[in-house]
């Protein structure tokens, strides 16, 4: 691998980026949102600020109305899925969901509205501005809204008694550098989102345990989740303490608070264990820990707090310290196992089967998506590797430390390459990578892949090994140095493929344009 680099470090540069004409727009949110867990529905109201700080005036905002994707099968979800043979059996005994009632106001005014050209993109909607928004001016957008649940077959619906609430509220899109970025939802490429900041109600049934995006605001709710979660931390063998509503029937109003996060998501269940715990950073800073598991007798997950405790630990060593003040795993249904789906400071876990070298791995995976996803806030729709790749390599380096394991392997690694050093046992592993048929370039927007089987491949796995032959000559010390530059220039910001290359050439003092040029080639690394 090291024939790959050799020529690039002879040419010395000082790559010095400017962000001068940066810009991104903010977006506050205040949701109030009810559950109906009867109906399988949602009602809700949300009031949204958003500030052009571009230096384009303004004459409409694209909106995303994501449940419109599950409404019918011709749009664009149902259609990807489809054609795609390894998801298609998602589509077995599904119910369909949707998003209605909507009623867009714009500084109090009843706003037009437009449907998108593509009649597959009935998730997209366009709200015409009353008047023009210049550079630096805010405007208040309001609407009601009611969304039907869809069976839980791609990241948001109903299972097993469990609610995942994703991708579920109106949503403006991303207006960048490039423009408008209003794709539909797809299974098989993921977000791109502006930061906001969220005040999300949601009112439940009294019995529901409820993890969500942010700061529970309710101090004597947080309170009882904190001492049941203590308790279970402590008595992992015995019967778990499990949540007990004040009242048997009824609703409760539980409030959430998050700053500069790109999304909000929430999930609720009858029948969660909770786990509760604090990180300390090597900085001194301390941060909640959750996790919400299914109270069933054998489970992994009485040591989930330990394996999201880790995984914030390390990706705050390697990259830099996590943000944000609080981190909740949340355990999925047990008829979907996809793996798992990650939001700001929280994410669902859907491995039924897992092991536990398995079940901490897919943890630290969709922890670290914190880093990548939420933190660095990269268009995964158009680089779907500056996410999903970045973490993986971070995540195959946690597995070798810890178990001299590797989920692209999984039972067959041999014992013999297990006994080796963390180093040596990483070489092999990525040799051996390095001989999995990879067919499509690196840098391909996602929903150009030919199938999920070669997204997930080559977002996620060649993108390792590219990453990993720089660390096989520049050394783990100065990709780690490396990563942190890049984490502090373009924290809660939307990178691009450039800004990562302009940091690592800053930080390791050389030309790196040939080794990103490896992101465009077919096939195997040469």
């Amino acid at each position: 691998m090291k024939k790959y680099l050799a020529i690039l470090f002879l040419c010395f540069s000082t790559a010095v980026f400017a962000q001068e004409n940066y810009w991104q727009q903010s977006v506050s949110y205040d949701i109030d949102v009810i559950l109906n867990d009867q109906e399988k529905s949602l009602k809700g109201f949300e009031t949204i600020v958003y500030k052009n700080n571009s230096p384009s005036t303004l004459d409409f905002i694209w909106f995303h109305i994501w449940p419109n994707a599950y409404k019918q099968e011709s749009t664009a979800l149902f259609q990807q899925i489809k054609n795609d043979t390894s998801r298609v059996k998602k589509l077995k005994n599904y119910s369909f969901g949707s998003i209605e009632g909507l009623n867009f106001k714009v500084n109090g005014t009843v706003a037009a509205t437009e449907p998108h050209s593509n009649p597959q993109y009935i998730d997209i909607i366009k709200v015409k501005l009353n008047s023009p928004l210049k550079p630096g001016d805010s405007v208040r957008i309001t609407t009601d809204f009611k969304v039907k649940l869809p069976s839980y077959f791609s990241r948001s619906g109903f299972a097993d008694g469990e609610f995942m609430v994703c991708q579920w509220y109106p949503k403006p899109a991303v207006f960048d550098k490039s423009g408008w970025h209003e794709f539909p939802y797809l299974d098989m490429g993921e977000f791109y989102s502006d930061y906001a900041s969220f005040k999300v109600d949601i009112t439940v049934p009294n019995n529901y345990v409820v993890g969500a995006t942010g700061v529970l605001q309710n101090a004597d709710e947080l309170a009882t989740y904190k001492s049941l979660g203590a308790k279970n931390v402590a008595n992992r063998d015995g019967k778990p303490a499990v949540y007990v509503p004040k009242a048997k029937t009824g609703t409760k109003k539980l409030t959430y608070k998050i700053s500069n996060v790109p999304d909000f998501a929430w999930f609720a269940d009858k029948d969660f264990v909770i786990q509760y715990d604090t990180v300390k950073l090597e900085s001194g800073k301390v941060i909640d820990a959750f996790t919400y598991y299914h109270n069933k007798k054998g489970s992994l997950w009485v040591n989930s707090i330990d394996y999201t405790k880790d995984a914030v630990k390390k990706y705050s060593g390697w990259i830099g310290d996590y943000e944000y003040p609080v981190v909740q795993v949340v355990e999925g249904p047990e008829n979907n196992s996809s793996g798992g789906m990650e939001y700001p400071t929280i994410t669902l876990i859907t491995s039924p089967d897992a092991k536990k070298e398995s079940l901490d791995a897919v943890i630290a995976h969709e922890v670290g998506h914190n880093w990548f996803m939420s933190m660095l806030g990269s268009n995964e729709r158009m680089h779907t590797w500056l996410d999903e790749g970045l973490n993986t390599y971070f995540q195959f380096r946690y597995e070798a430390g810890k178990y001299r394991a590797n989920s692209i392997f999984g039972d067959h690694i041999p014992a013999e390459i297990k006994a080796l050093p963390e180093k040596d046992f990483l070489n092999s592993l990525y040799n051996a990578m390095g001989n999995i048929p990879m067919k499509s370039a690196i840098e391909i927007p996602a929903d150009k892949f030919a199938s999920s089987d070669e997204y997930g491949i080559i977002s996620y796995v060649k993108t390792a090994l590219w990453l990993y032959i720089l660390e096989s000559q520049a050394g783990r010390e100065k990709i780690d140095k490396a990563f942190k530059l890049y984490f502090s220039k373009w924290k809660n910001k939307h990178p691009q493929p450039e800004d990562l290359k302009a940091s690592f050439e800053e930080s390791m003092g050389v030309d790196l344009t040939k080794y990103f040029e490896l992101l465009k080639q077919e096939g195997q690394f040469k």
